[in-house]
């Protein structure tokens, strides 16, 4: 894989997160969910502590605007001063996510990474589905999650990533149109959705290197 960046979005429980890990193991590839975290932080001069507190939440309670301007910047993040911590977060992000996209091949989870790539070229833009049945199966069994509190819990997640996407984004999440392919692990499992796309990405890194014919 020489060429392909993979953005994956996935509901809550689906196991997306663990689908796309294993995918970039599988393609020997960069992995960036927390991960991107951190590369955001050394970029912005934001601190990571915060970035965590509000990842691909869109926070715009009073509390969090009062914060504008107080947050631990080095001289890196004097450009997003003068606007909200919310919006100063997602551009820092915005820009960090274009930056490791230029430097090759990787999987990057979640963030708007689809909508941040949208104008470049060797893209693949995943979403990860199940059904609610079978993500609270996987919340109770591998999330530790109590049975009684998993529907209502799968419910504010999926709000949450659904806001943060639309509010962020020029698109619905999890609409169909804003994907190249969208992947059922209730109906492939974790190592089949895996394998689906990895051979997806590799047909279309070769359609991608294909000249096209010479016009008559």
């Amino acid at each position: 894989m020489s060429k392909m960046i993979i953005t994956v979005g996935r509901q809550y429980g689906s196991g997306g997160r663990y689908v796309a890990r294993l995918l970039a193991e599988k393609l020997n590839i960069p992995f960036y969910d927390k991960e991107l975290l951190t590369e955001v932080s050394k970029d912005s001069g934001i601190c990571r502590e915060l970035l965590e507190q509000n990842d691909e939440k869109n926070t715009r309670s009073f509390l969090f605007s009062m914060m504008s301007g107080t947050a631990p910047l080095g001289d890196s993040g004097a450009m997003y001063m003068d606007m909200p911590m919310n919006h100063r977060i997602f551009l820092a992000q915005f820009d960090t996510i274009r930056r490791i996209a230029s430097q090759g091949p990787c999987v990057i989870v979640g963030r708007c990474a689809d909508y941040v790539l949208r104008d470049q070229e060797n893209v693949l833009n995943v979403f990860i589905k199940a059904d609610k049945d079978e993500r609270i199966r996987r919340m109770v069994e591998y999330y530790g999650v109590d049975p009684l509190k998993a529907e209502e819990q799968l419910k504010k997640a999926d709000k949450q990533r659904a806001s943060y996407y639309n509010y962020y984004a020029t698109g619905v999440w999890g609409d169909v149109n804003n994907y190249d392919l969208c992947v059922d692990t209730g109906a492939l499992g974790i190592s089949g959705a895996v394998e689906l796309i990895a051979d997806c990405a590799e047909l279309m890194e070769k359609k991608a290197d294909q000249k096209e014919p010479e016009a008559w």
